[in-house]
Protein backbone atom coordinates (compact mmCIF):
# COMPACT_ATOMS: atom_id res chain seq x y z
CA UNK A 1 0.00 0.00 0.00
CA UNK A 2 1.87 2.93 -1.46
CA UNK A 3 1.02 6.98 -0.87
CA UNK A 4 1.49 9.11 -4.05
CA UNK A 5 2.33 12.96 -4.32
CA UNK A 6 0.60 14.92 -6.54
CA UNK A 7 1.21 18.14 -6.40
CA UNK A 8 2.61 19.52 -10.14
CA UNK A 9 3.24 23.28 -9.15
CA UNK A 10 4.82 23.63 -5.86
CA UNK A 11 8.50 22.04 -4.75
CA UNK A 12 7.74 18.50 -2.92
CA UNK A 13 11.82 17.98 -1.91
CA UNK A 14 10.89 19.32 1.44
CA UNK A 15 8.19 16.82 2.26
CA UNK A 16 10.20 14.42 0.94
CA UNK A 17 12.92 15.18 2.89
CA UNK A 18 10.58 14.60 5.92
CA UNK A 19 9.23 11.40 4.56
CA UNK A 20 12.47 9.77 4.44
CA UNK A 21 13.87 11.19 7.79
CA UNK A 22 10.36 9.93 9.48
CA UNK A 23 8.65 7.38 7.33
CA UNK A 24 10.84 5.68 5.41
CA UNK A 25 8.82 2.48 5.15
CA UNK A 26 5.65 4.35 3.69
CA UNK A 27 6.29 3.43 -0.26
CA UNK A 28 6.03 6.80 -2.18
CA UNK A 29 4.65 7.52 -6.05
CA UNK A 30 5.58 10.77 -7.12
CA UNK A 31 3.21 12.09 -9.98
CA UNK A 32 3.29 12.13 -12.87
CA UNK A 33 5.90 8.94 -12.66
CA UNK A 34 3.21 6.46 -11.11
CA UNK A 35 4.45 3.11 -11.50
CA UNK A 36 1.93 0.57 -9.27
CA UNK A 37 -1.27 2.88 -9.62
CA UNK A 38 -3.01 -0.11 -8.24
CA UNK A 39 -0.93 -0.22 -4.94
CA UNK A 40 -1.81 3.49 -4.32
CA UNK A 41 -4.77 3.57 -1.05
CA UNK A 42 -3.31 7.34 0.20
CA UNK A 43 -2.90 10.35 -1.82
CA UNK A 44 -1.61 13.43 -0.73
CA UNK A 45 -2.41 16.84 -2.70
CA UNK A 46 -2.30 20.44 -3.80
CA UNK A 47 -3.93 21.40 -7.04
CA UNK A 48 -3.65 18.52 -8.82
CA UNK A 49 -4.95 18.10 -12.18
CA UNK A 50 -8.56 17.16 -12.20
CA UNK A 51 -9.60 13.44 -12.65
CA UNK A 52 -5.99 12.65 -12.19
CA UNK A 53 -6.93 10.38 -8.62
CA UNK A 54 -9.27 8.24 -11.31
CA UNK A 55 -6.16 6.04 -12.34
CA UNK A 56 -6.11 4.53 -8.92
CA UNK A 57 -8.61 2.17 -8.22
CA UNK A 58 -7.85 1.57 -4.54
CA UNK A 59 -7.87 4.54 -3.33
CA UNK A 60 -9.10 5.44 0.32
CA UNK A 61 -7.86 8.53 1.55
CA UNK A 62 -7.00 12.13 0.22
CA UNK A 63 -4.95 14.29 2.36
CA UNK A 64 -4.96 17.96 1.31
CA UNK A 65 -1.37 19.39 1.84
CA UNK A 66 -2.90 22.46 3.31
CA UNK A 67 -5.36 23.71 4.90
CA UNK A 68 -7.83 24.12 2.19
CA UNK A 69 -9.70 21.19 0.49
CA UNK A 70 -11.66 23.24 -1.92
CA UNK A 71 -9.24 21.96 -4.92
CA UNK A 72 -10.21 18.36 -3.64
CA UNK A 73 -14.01 19.27 -3.47
CA UNK A 74 -14.16 20.67 -6.89
CA UNK A 75 -13.17 17.42 -8.85
CA UNK A 76 -16.24 15.59 -9.44
CA UNK A 77 -14.39 12.37 -10.36
CA UNK A 78 -13.35 11.68 -6.94
CA UNK A 79 -15.75 8.87 -5.86
CA UNK A 80 -17.82 9.78 -2.61
CA UNK A 81 -16.68 7.31 -0.65
CA UNK A 82 -13.19 8.40 -0.40
CA UNK A 83 -12.21 9.99 2.94
CA UNK A 84 -10.78 13.58 2.72
CA UNK A 85 -8.59 14.93 5.95
CA UNK A 86 -6.68 18.72 5.33
CA UNK A 87 -4.25 20.53 7.55
CA UNK A 88 -4.46 21.46 10.89
CA UNK A 89 -1.07 23.73 12.16
CA UNK A 90 -1.11 26.63 14.98
CA UNK A 91 1.75 28.31 12.56
CA UNK A 92 -0.98 28.57 9.94
CA UNK A 93 -3.29 30.28 12.48
CA UNK A 94 -0.47 32.08 13.81
CA UNK A 95 0.67 33.69 10.40
CA UNK A 96 -3.12 34.20 9.03
CA UNK A 97 -4.03 36.33 12.33
CA UNK A 98 -0.77 38.09 11.95
CA UNK A 99 -1.67 39.09 8.15
CA UNK A 100 -5.42 40.15 9.45
CA UNK A 101 -4.56 42.23 12.36
CA UNK A 102 -1.37 44.19 10.02
CA UNK A 103 -4.11 44.95 7.48
CA UNK A 104 -6.71 46.32 9.92
CA UNK A 105 -4.12 48.03 12.00
CA UNK A 106 -2.41 49.55 8.46
CA UNK A 107 -6.24 50.85 7.20
CA UNK A 108 -6.80 51.93 10.93
CA UNK A 109 -3.42 54.03 11.12
CA UNK A 110 -4.11 54.94 7.55
CA UNK A 111 -0.43 53.86 6.45
CA UNK A 112 -1.52 53.70 2.91
CA UNK A 113 -2.36 57.65 3.50
CA UNK A 114 0.70 58.84 5.22
CA UNK A 115 2.76 56.81 2.17
CA UNK A 116 1.19 59.32 -0.33
CA UNK A 117 1.65 62.50 1.99
CA UNK A 118 5.61 61.07 2.21
CA UNK A 119 5.43 61.33 -1.78
CA UNK A 120 4.04 64.90 -1.82
CA UNK A 121 6.82 66.07 1.34
CA UNK A 122 3.12 66.65 3.37
CA UNK A 123 2.48 67.12 7.09
CA UNK A 124 -0.23 66.63 8.06
CA UNK A 125 -1.40 65.53 11.78
CA UNK A 126 -5.22 65.84 11.16
CA UNK A 127 -7.18 62.35 11.69
CA UNK A 128 -4.99 60.08 12.23
CA UNK A 129 -6.98 57.12 12.65
CA UNK A 130 -9.95 55.67 11.32
CA UNK A 131 -12.26 54.07 13.88
CA UNK A 132 -12.78 50.36 13.28
CA UNK A 133 -15.32 47.78 13.98
CA UNK A 134 -14.41 44.44 12.34
CA UNK A 135 -16.84 41.84 11.17
CA UNK A 136 -15.07 38.36 9.98
CA UNK A 137 -17.07 36.01 7.44
CA UNK A 138 -16.38 32.51 8.31
CA UNK A 139 -15.51 31.92 12.40
CA UNK A 140 -13.60 28.01 12.66
CA UNK A 141 -10.46 28.07 13.58
CA UNK A 142 -8.76 30.73 11.85
CA UNK A 143 -11.62 33.60 12.16
CA UNK A 144 -12.73 32.94 15.84
CA UNK A 145 -8.76 33.05 16.25
CA UNK A 146 -9.00 36.43 14.40
CA UNK A 147 -11.49 37.53 16.25
CA UNK A 148 -10.04 36.96 19.75
CA UNK A 149 -6.95 38.88 19.03
CA UNK A 150 -8.90 42.31 17.81
CA UNK A 151 -10.47 42.09 20.54
CA UNK A 152 -8.00 41.27 23.08
CA UNK A 153 -6.59 45.04 21.10
CA UNK A 154 -10.10 46.79 22.40
CA UNK A 155 -11.24 46.00 18.71
CA UNK A 156 -15.07 45.95 18.55
CA UNK A 157 -15.57 42.47 17.04
CA UNK A 158 -18.12 40.57 15.33
CA UNK A 159 -19.05 36.63 13.19
CA UNK A 160 -20.57 35.65 11.21
CA UNK A 161 -21.29 31.81 10.01
CA UNK A 162 -23.87 29.25 8.53
CA UNK A 163 -24.62 27.46 11.70
CA UNK A 164 -25.99 28.98 15.01
CA UNK A 165 -23.06 28.93 17.61
CA UNK A 166 -24.90 29.93 20.82
CA UNK A 167 -21.99 29.55 23.09
CA UNK A 168 -19.71 31.82 20.72
CA UNK A 169 -17.64 34.10 22.51
CA UNK A 170 -18.04 37.31 20.38
CA UNK A 171 -21.40 38.51 19.14
CA UNK A 172 -22.50 36.37 16.35
CA UNK A 173 -24.72 36.38 13.33
CA UNK A 174 -25.63 33.42 11.32
CA UNK A 175 -27.66 32.69 8.36
CA UNK A 176 -30.64 35.03 7.32
CA UNK A 177 -28.97 37.65 9.81
CA UNK A 178 -26.08 38.42 7.21
CA UNK A 179 -27.67 42.36 6.42
CA UNK A 180 -27.97 42.85 10.26
CA UNK A 181 -24.03 41.04 10.59
CA UNK A 182 -23.01 43.88 7.33
CA UNK A 183 -24.20 46.74 9.32
CA UNK A 184 -22.30 46.12 12.62
CA UNK A 185 -18.76 47.22 10.82
CA UNK A 186 -16.73 49.32 8.84
CA UNK A 187 -13.94 46.75 8.06
CA UNK A 188 -14.91 43.29 6.46
CA UNK A 189 -12.32 40.09 6.79
CA UNK A 190 -13.42 36.93 4.43
CA UNK A 191 -12.20 33.61 5.93
CA UNK A 192 -15.15 31.69 4.58
CA UNK A 193 -14.58 28.23 3.32
CA UNK A 194 -15.15 27.90 -0.25
CA UNK A 195 -18.31 25.37 -1.50
CA UNK A 196 -20.75 26.15 -3.92
CA UNK A 197 -23.19 28.08 -1.74
CA UNK A 198 -19.27 30.52 -0.89
CA UNK A 199 -18.66 30.63 -4.71
CA UNK A 200 -18.64 34.80 -5.35
CA UNK A 201 -19.99 35.75 -2.49
CA UNK A 202 -18.33 38.82 -2.32
CA UNK A 203 -20.63 40.22 -4.75
CA UNK A 204 -22.61 43.79 -5.78
CA UNK A 205 -25.44 42.75 -3.85
CA UNK A 206 -23.52 42.08 -0.60
CA UNK A 207 -21.26 45.59 -1.40
CA UNK A 208 -24.23 47.43 -1.49
CA UNK A 209 -25.72 45.69 1.67
CA UNK A 210 -22.29 46.81 3.81
CA UNK A 211 -22.32 49.85 5.86
CA UNK A 212 -21.01 52.86 3.17
CA UNK A 213 -16.76 52.89 2.65
CA UNK A 214 -16.43 49.40 4.31
CA UNK A 215 -12.88 48.04 3.64
CA UNK A 216 -12.51 44.49 2.58
CA UNK A 217 -9.45 42.48 3.65
CA UNK A 218 -10.11 38.58 1.74
CA UNK A 219 -7.53 36.09 2.97
CA UNK A 220 -10.07 32.77 2.41
CA UNK A 221 -10.26 32.16 -1.90
CA UNK A 222 -10.30 34.10 -4.57
CA UNK A 223 -13.48 32.52 -5.96
CA UNK A 224 -15.02 33.88 -3.35
CA UNK A 225 -14.75 37.43 -4.89
CA UNK A 226 -16.54 38.63 -8.10
CA UNK A 227 -13.40 40.34 -9.15
CA UNK A 228 -15.53 42.91 -11.64
CA UNK A 229 -17.92 43.67 -8.70
CA UNK A 230 -14.72 44.71 -6.52
CA UNK A 231 -13.58 47.74 -8.59
CA UNK A 232 -17.46 48.84 -9.75
CA UNK A 233 -18.16 49.10 -5.52
CA UNK A 234 -14.51 50.75 -5.23
CA UNK A 235 -15.29 53.40 -7.96
CA UNK A 236 -19.34 53.97 -6.76
CA UNK A 237 -17.62 54.93 -3.06
CA UNK A 238 -19.57 51.25 -1.30
CA UNK A 239 -16.25 50.05 -0.24
CA UNK A 240 -13.43 52.29 0.58
CA UNK A 241 -10.40 49.95 0.07
CA UNK A 242 -9.10 46.44 -0.33
CA UNK A 243 -6.26 44.00 0.54
CA UNK A 244 -5.83 41.01 -1.58
CA UNK A 245 -4.22 37.53 -0.90
CA UNK A 246 -5.95 35.53 -3.25
CA UNK A 247 -7.21 35.41 -6.50
CA UNK A 248 -9.42 33.88 -8.93
CA UNK A 249 -6.28 33.05 -11.45
CA UNK A 250 -3.10 32.92 -9.36
CA UNK A 251 -0.38 33.98 -10.84
CA UNK A 252 -2.20 37.42 -10.88
CA UNK A 253 -1.65 38.18 -14.61
CA UNK A 254 0.12 41.42 -15.52
CA UNK A 255 -2.47 42.36 -17.55
CA UNK A 256 -5.44 42.07 -14.73
CA UNK A 257 -7.10 45.47 -13.75
CA UNK A 258 -5.95 44.95 -10.05
CA UNK A 259 -2.89 45.95 -10.35
CA UNK A 260 -3.50 49.46 -11.59
CA UNK A 261 -6.77 49.72 -9.08
CA UNK A 262 -5.23 52.92 -6.43
CA UNK A 263 -7.82 51.41 -3.85
CA UNK A 264 -6.17 48.06 -4.06
CA UNK A 265 -3.45 46.40 -2.05
CA UNK A 266 -2.12 42.93 -3.29
CA UNK A 267 0.14 40.50 -1.80
CA UNK A 268 0.82 37.14 -3.91
CA UNK A 269 -0.92 34.71 -1.43
CA UNK A 270 1.56 34.72 1.26
CA UNK A 271 -0.76 35.11 3.82
CA UNK A 272 -0.18 32.13 5.50
CA UNK A 273 1.96 29.18 4.12
CA UNK A 274 1.81 25.48 4.91
CA UNK A 275 4.74 24.08 6.83
CA UNK A 276 6.14 21.01 5.95
CA UNK A 277 7.36 20.16 9.35
CA UNK A 278 3.79 20.16 10.36
CA UNK A 279 2.03 18.93 8.06
CA UNK A 280 3.66 16.31 7.04
CA UNK A 281 3.53 14.09 10.32
CA UNK A 282 -0.41 14.91 9.94
CA UNK A 283 -0.56 12.99 6.84
CA UNK A 284 2.13 10.12 7.72
CA UNK A 285 -0.11 9.53 10.83
CA UNK A 286 -3.31 9.06 8.66
CA UNK A 287 -1.48 6.72 6.59
CA UNK A 288 -0.95 4.48 9.48
CA UNK A 289 -4.50 5.02 10.81
CA UNK A 290 -6.41 4.33 7.31
CA UNK A 291 -4.04 0.80 7.37
CA UNK A 292 -4.68 0.21 11.18
CA UNK A 293 -8.36 1.19 10.51
CA UNK A 294 -8.67 4.09 12.99
CA UNK A 295 -9.76 7.04 13.08
CA UNK A 296 -8.56 9.50 10.90
CA UNK A 297 -7.02 13.12 12.22
CA UNK A 298 -8.53 16.18 10.66
CA UNK A 299 -11.16 14.66 8.75
CA UNK A 300 -13.81 16.89 6.68
CA UNK A 301 -17.35 16.93 6.37
CA UNK A 302 -17.86 16.44 2.26
CA UNK A 303 -21.42 17.36 3.06
CA UNK A 304 -20.48 20.76 4.79
CA UNK A 305 -17.36 21.16 2.61
CA UNK A 306 -14.74 21.57 4.86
Amino acid sequence: MSLAIISPNRDISPWLEIFKKEAPDIPLEIYPDIKHPEEVTTAMVWQHPKGSLQSFPNLKLICSMGAGVDHILGDDTIPEDVSITRIVDPRLTFSMTNYVVMGVLNYHRQIRRYEADKKLRKWDMSNPEIPVKVGVLGVGELGGDVLDKLSYMGIEVYGYGNSPKPDFRHPYYHGSQLEEFLSTSNVLVCLLPLTKNTDGFLNMELFRKCTEGTYLINVARGKHLVEEDLITALDEGLLSGALLDVFRKEPLPEEHPFWAQEGITITPHIASITNPEAAAPQIIENYWNLIKGQSLVNQIDRKKGY
